[in-house]
């Protein structure tokens, strides 16, 4: 992999790459790009950017201010395996091409701007994070929203409700049952072959890859793994992992949904969060406390724990989120940490005696956030416990459904919508401001644009409605 803007320029030259396509990331999650003849790219372009028209982005510049600029990263390089003409890709941060200046409202940008302020308080020089981006692949999906009708429907092979169905050379059975998804062989997993060419194509898209299998739900759910990185690095990867899903899906006639809760009655996918602080090369989060922990680590949970109600509505930010984050789904709804515990929203993994391996496991992330902004939330508020000493209190090492209503009642939980994480959002936002790593427009922008969005769906009738109260 290229390292350099002049290794890049060498590798288009030697290679005969005629088109360079330059991708970013919207403030809501979502790649955008734009594809350039090779000759308007040279060295300047990784300095002063490429310029293009920021108005129409979901949360950016209005049109009379838009004029932006695309910095490619020449780390991110890599040749496009979907694109028939070769085609060589690159991830960019965004700046302002009038003052030089990096833009405020860039997610990447907000990513280096937290890296930045962790080496300034002497905590540590690197985090690492490493997100588990589960998914469901469908055969095919449809849905609408009109004034007089709603309506979804998503298909799939392997869905436990297709037992009776009539099929191209009969029914041959072998549907997973709900909850049943983890790990059975072929021929109830029957996308093996397209897991493992999804896995391969991230490989060959620079991504470290590890493993993939099948998830608990029936109807595809799935997970590839990568190695965990430095952060930027790590949701660089993470954004690379959806577009080659997605795009590899396709080929199959297959249809990749990142969506927390597309089916009902079945778990819902996440993105478990695995985090930890280093400096000079020397792990942090080992330790004599509890699960082998430092005390610095058992900080960081505290401020972690402190903060989720409003970390949600950055890491969690979709109304479907929060139909994945109810009880009794392996749903980590409950805000405590424990070595053991997959309800509790902070798990220790067991890490053997690495100190290396050492690290705390966020629960409460999906994949419908935006890394950049998710990861750097995550990381100011374990700063925060940090440098405050927050006591994360007791670990919940009991059995959450053994515990009387009373008991239960004493635990944290979850914000229980998008609204209610926005409104802690809005009380609790000043440890995101600390080293300006925010800013308070992107937060009160973003507060509004994600408000939006809980409205709308506030606003209109739901099918099941109809169920209920049409005969009232």
């Amino acid at each position: 992999m290229a390292q350099s803007a002049q290794e890049v320029l060498t590798m288009v030259q030697e290679q005969d790459i005629k088109i360079i396509d330059l991708k970013f990331i919207d403030m809501p999650g979502t790649w955008q790009h734009c594809s350039f003849y090779y000759d308007q790219i040279d060295e300047s372009s990784f300095t002063d950017g490429v310029p293009f028209d920021g108005s129409s982005i979901r949360g950016w510049k209005a049109i009379n201010e838009s004029d932006m600029a695309m910095v490619p990263d020449p780390a991110t390089a890599w040749i496009d395996p979907f694109m028939e003409e070769p085609t060589l890709s690159m991830i960019c941060s965004i700046k302002d091409p009038r003052t030089g200046a990096d833009y405020n409202r860039c997610p990447r940008n907000i990513a280096k701007n937290a890296l930045n302020f962790l080496s300034t308080t002497g905590i540590g020089d690197t985090a690492y994070f490493g997100p588990e981006a589960e998914f469901f692949m469908f055969d095919s999906v449809t849905y609408d929203q009109t004034i007089n009708s709603g309506y979804y429907e998503v298909e799939s092979s392997e869905g436990s409700w297709n037992t009776g169905r009539n099929e191209p050379g009969g029914n041959l059975g072998h549907k997973i049952r709900g909850k049943q998804g983890y790990f059975p062989v072929s021929p109830s997993d029957s996308f093996q072959d397209i897991r493992t060419e999804m896995l391969l194509t991230m490989a060959k898209c620079g991504v470290p890859i590890e493993k993939h299998h099948h998830e608990v739900a029936t109807g595809g759910q799935a997970e590839l793994g990568f190695k965990f990185a430095s952060m930027i690095q790590a949701a660089d990867y993470l954004m690379t992992y959806k577009y080659v899903i997605k795009n590899v899906a396709r080929q199959y006639g297959k249809t990749v949904t990142f969506m927390p809760k597309p089916l009902f009655g079945d778990n819902g996918s996440g993105m478990h969060t695995h985090q930890s602080i280093w400096q000079n090369g020397t792990p942090l989060f080992w330790g004599d406390e509890y699960a082998n922990l430092s005390q610095m680590a058992l900080y960081y949970i505290g401020g972690l724990l402190k903060h989720a109600p409003a970390l949600l509505a950055i890491t969690n930010p979709t109304t479907n989120s929060y139909k994945r984050l109810v009880p009794g789904f392996e749903a980590p709804v409950n805000l405590a940490y424990s070595q053991g515990n997959r309800s509790a929203s902070i798990r220790i993994p067991l890490s053997g005696s690495n100190p290396k391996a050492k690290r705390l496991e966020f629960r409460c992330p999906d994949a419908t956030c935006n890394p950049y902004l998710a990861f750097s939330a995550m990381l100011m508020a374990g700063i925060d416990g940090i440098k405050n000493k927050i006591d994360p209190g007791s670990p919940l090492d009991v059995d959450i459904y053994e515990l009387s209503p009373e008991e239960l009642a004493k635990i944290p939980s979850t914000p229980a919508s998008l609204s209610e994480a926005l409104a802690s959002l809005e009380n609790d936002y000043e440890f995101l401001l600390d080293g300006g790593v925010f800013s308070e427009d992107f937060i009160k922008n973003w507060i509004a644009y994600k408000r939006s969005e809980s409205v709308a769906m506030s606003i209109r009738p739901h099918p099941y409605e109809f169920a209920l109260y049409y005969d009232c």
